[in-house]
């Protein structure tokens, strides 16, 4: 018998193509009679039991039957104990709402011992500091940083005493300290390389002397990583940590961020040194160098919308690797479960989760 023809309404059909009523009849009466564990030519066969059964030996199904064996077989846990918690901090004596960011707050400094106390309460054990700098205080070789009375070596010192058992984190750049709004020292328009390692020497070292555990160079510049690590160690910081921003990628996802740290480039933008959007062999380059360098640790940033590279730092390197949930990310998912397209608690808990499986160890 000739193939069963697919008929669209709309589509006229030759006479000598166009079927009679007792054929259609016909075969309505064969499609309604249709029997798969029964029939002729059957594709299902029936059990020991008379059931219904498809032989198959292998159903993954069953590791999904119920909460007890989906918890015993899942791959990725996510616990408190991961997270490195983000605090935006300045020098006044109240809290500011941070409108790009609902939920969250530019901290002084006693209220950000009170919320760090809270999150370790919960299990967090990390905490990394973002400062608000006023803009009296803000250079173009953004001398701030390495102030040992300025507001992260305070915040530092204030921490360790609180929670001595924290593990107390630091941003290296000078976009905080900045006139220019740019991670390193600008002439003529350009970010000069070397002269800001020179200053990220200086901030690490003021950074450590008040007590950091971890510091982490987000900058972007060539060689920082080593001569960091160089200057710890020369200085008898060997066992400070470095969580180099080894995939920190020019990316429009920052903006909320820079709202809290008032941070935003004075011109231009940063594609000089962070990584293109579109590059992802990059990483990899930028990942040998600061092993190479002594980097402890490996942080890819953003985070969601660059769970592939993850992936690829994680199969290259022997390295923790971190993931970077940045402000926009957070404030797209805010927004969605404002307008209640989204449910917050499973949304967010399926996000954290997406980092672990593309290979992250730390979320930030």
């Amino acid at each position: 018998h000739p193939s069963p023809l697919i008929l669209y309404p709309s589509c006229p059909i030759p006479a000598a193509f166009s079927m009679t009523s007792s054929a259609r009849a016909s075969r309505s009466v064969l499609s309604m009679n249709f029997d798969p564990v029964d029939g002729p030519n059957a594709g299902l066969k029936r059990n020991n039991n008379g059931d219904v059964w498809v032989p198959q030996r292998i159903r993954p199904r069953r590791n999904r039957k119920s909460a007890a064996v989906r918890d015993m077989v899942r791959e990725c846990i996510v616990t408190p104990r991961n997270f490195i918690y983000p605090l935006f901090i300045h020098d006044e004596d109240y809290e500011q709402d941070i409108p790009s960011m609902p939920g969250c707050q530019r901290h002084s400094l006693p209220h950000m011992i009170e919320e760090c106390k809270e999150a370790w309460s919960y299990g967090v054990r990390s905490f990394i500091l973002f400062p608000k700098v006023p803009d009296e205080l803000k250079t173009n070789m953004a001398d701030e940083c390495y102030n040992p009375e300025g507001i992260v070596p305070r915040a530092v010192r204030m921490l360790k005493e609180a929670l001595p058992d924290a593990t107390v984190c630091t941003d290296v750049a000078l976009d905080p300290y900045s006139d220019q709004g740019h991670d390193g020292v600008v002439e003529d328009g350009k970010i000069m390389n070397d002269i800001t390692i020179q200053q990220l020497c200086k901030q690490v070292i003021c950074q450590a002397r008040a007590g950091a555990d971890v510091v982490a160079p987000s900058d972007m510049m060539d060689g920082r990583v080593g001569a960091i690590r160089d200057a710890l160690d020369s200085e008898g910081f060997t066992d400070v940590s470095i969580l180099a921003y080894t995939a920190k990628y020019a990316s429009a996802y920052y903006g909320p961020f820079r709202d809290a740290l008032d941070s935003h480039p004075g011109f231009g933008d940063k594609k000089t040194y962070q990584q293109d959007p579109a590059n992802g062999e990059e990483a990899l380059i930028e990942a040998a160098l600061d092993a190479q360098e002594g980097a402890d640790m490996l942080m890819v940033k953003p985070g969601m919308p660059y769970l592939d590279v993850i992936r690829r730092l994680k199969d290259n390197s022997h390295l923790p690797i971190a993931a970077y949930h940045v402000s926009g990310e957070y404030a797209m998912l805010k927004a969605a479960v404002e307008k209640g397209w989204l449910d917050e608690k499973k949304v967010v808990l399926e996000t954290l989760t997406c980092f672990k499986r593309a290979g992250a160890d730390i979320i930030l």
